[in-house]
């Protein structure tokens, strides 16, 4: 089991993009994985945004889910990004994310748009400093950073640069920069959120994959893989023809939502919910 992924995972390279907009990290094309054949199942987990609490237990749920369904053979966790910020233990989370997986399963972590923007702002603060206000506070403050009680985190650069640089770890960083964007396997492809339909999945853009929508894939002719994403909060899991939505807004609504994708089955979700964020 352990070998299931190695030697399986191709990767494509696709046009960076030039958005200065977007707050992304685009100085080299994404990474998009395609995954030979599909594992037994595939779970597909929509936006922690820091719950680091409900995460495990949704992972735990999974497990359980695996062995009361009989599936045996590969399975595989993909993340879909936008696992920090927002919520109250980001740096939690993304270490439980850097442990090894449940026992009988892979794990896949895809880069979502607060990875990026983290990203960006640990590289260089003055440019990336809206990141803060959109989660990014509540992200430091998890690692132990202490903000200013009058000013937050609006201190001198330098200052705040050796900050970062003395607290978060240099695994962490190294982490989120090989985070690829998007998954391709048996029917179905995995990103943050969305794609742009008129392009190839091979041709696909970072902000397509960071900050896209549903509506260009709802409103999209011809024949392209199930797209499965978050990064729009829907009440409960968007299940149509074309795409799946997982993102049930953990950080607000305190549910958290996976998608089990089986071959030649209907997906199957599971969430969880009713415990501290």
């Amino acid at each position: 089991m352990a070998g299931f992924l190695k030697g399986v995972f191709g990767q494509r390279r696709t046009a960076a993009s030039s958005d200065p907009d977007r707050g992304a990290v685009t100085g080299t094309a994404p990474r998009i994985l395609s995954l030979k054949q599909m594992p037994a199942a595939v779970y597909a987990i929509g936006d922690a945004h820091g719950c680091n609490a409900l995460y495990r237990k949704l992972e735990h749920d999974i497990v359980n889910d695996a062995e009361a369904s009989g599936i045996t053979g590969p399975k595989l966790i993909v993340v879909l990004g936008d696992f920090v910020d927002r919520g109250p233990d980001s740096a939690g989370l993304l270490r439980h994310l850097l442990d090894p997986p449940p026992p009988g399963f892979q794990r896949v972590v895809l880069r979502g748009n607060h990875e990026d923007m983290m990203l960006a702002f640990l590289q260089d603060p003055a440019p990336a400093r809206q990141w803060l206000h959109f989660g990014g506070t509540e992200t430091l403050v998890s690692y132990g950073m202490h903000p200013d009680p009058e000013h937050g985190f609006a201190r001198p650069v330098r200052h705040l640069k050796q900050m970062l640089d003395a607290t978060i770890p240099a695994a962490h960083r190294e982490f989120l920069t090989k985070l690829p964007y998007g998954l391709s396997v048996g029917g179905y492809f995995l990103c943050h959120a969305g794609i742009d339909p008129a392009r190839s999945l091979a041709h696909q853009r970072p902000e397509d994959l960071l900050w896209g929508g549903g509506d260009k894939i709802d409103a999209a002719a011809g024949t392209f893989p199930v797209i499965v994403h978050g990064h729009v909060i829907t009440e409960d899991v968007l299940l149509t023809s074309k795409r799946i939505n997982v993102d049930t807004g953990a950080y607000e609504s305190g549910k958290l939502s996976a998608v089990r994708l089986v071959e030649d089955m209907p997906p199957i979700v599971l969430s969880v919910g009713g415990i501290p964020v």
